[in-house]
């Protein structure tokens, strides 16, 4: 692999794991499934993004709003069409009326299929998670810049957030 391809590699396996925080956020599913290979599998006996769509749909209709920042992403590259990684990742998750916070590491791998990459599979660990003290969800609205504190209108702006909690 040359070192232009290389780069190359490494930002767009970088971005899968950003447009990932993104639309888990947002609860834009399309965007979610279509970063995972078309076969990928789901649980024990599960394949396909549509099962993969079923997966998310269950999992993100549990929760409530959540914020995924990523930081540390370390890519170890095989060969030209595959890799692996470790996502850190903090999150902040409603959970009913709690607010959590968790410390989480996304130990991930990587496909490069048809000029693209994508996510083989998609580990979620858990270092530690705690609820906070103030669930910000309960707050009155904020109004930048003269109240800063208070609760803003992501993701309930999001025309992806109101579809998937629409339906």
């Amino acid at each position: 692999m040359d070192d232009v391809t290389r780069l190359l590699a490494y930002e767009e396996i970088r971005q899968l794991a950003a447009r990932y925080a993104v639309a888990i956020d947002r609860r834009d599913v399309d965007s979610l499934v279509a970063l995972f290979i078309d076969d990928v599998r789901v649980g024990r006996d599960s394949y396909g993004r549509d099962a993969l769509r079923a997966n998310f749909e269950e999992s993100l209709g549990a929760i409530g709003p959540s914020v995924l920042n990523i930081g540390t992403h370390q890519i170890d590259l095989i060969d030209d069409d595959h890799a692996t990684g470790h996502v850190y990742c903090k999150g902040e998750i409603a959970d009913g009326d709690r607010w959590i916070h968790q410390a989480i590491r996304y130990d991930d791998t990587y496909e490069r299929r048809d000029g693209h990459w994508y996510f083989v599979r998609r580990l979620h660990k858990l270092f530690y998670g705690a609820e906070v003290g103030i669930n910000p969800l309960g707050l009155p609205p904020a109004n930048w810049p003269e109240n800063p504190d208070g609760l803003g209108t992501l993701p309930y702006e999001e025309p992806t957030w109101q579809a998937f909690n629409d339906g």
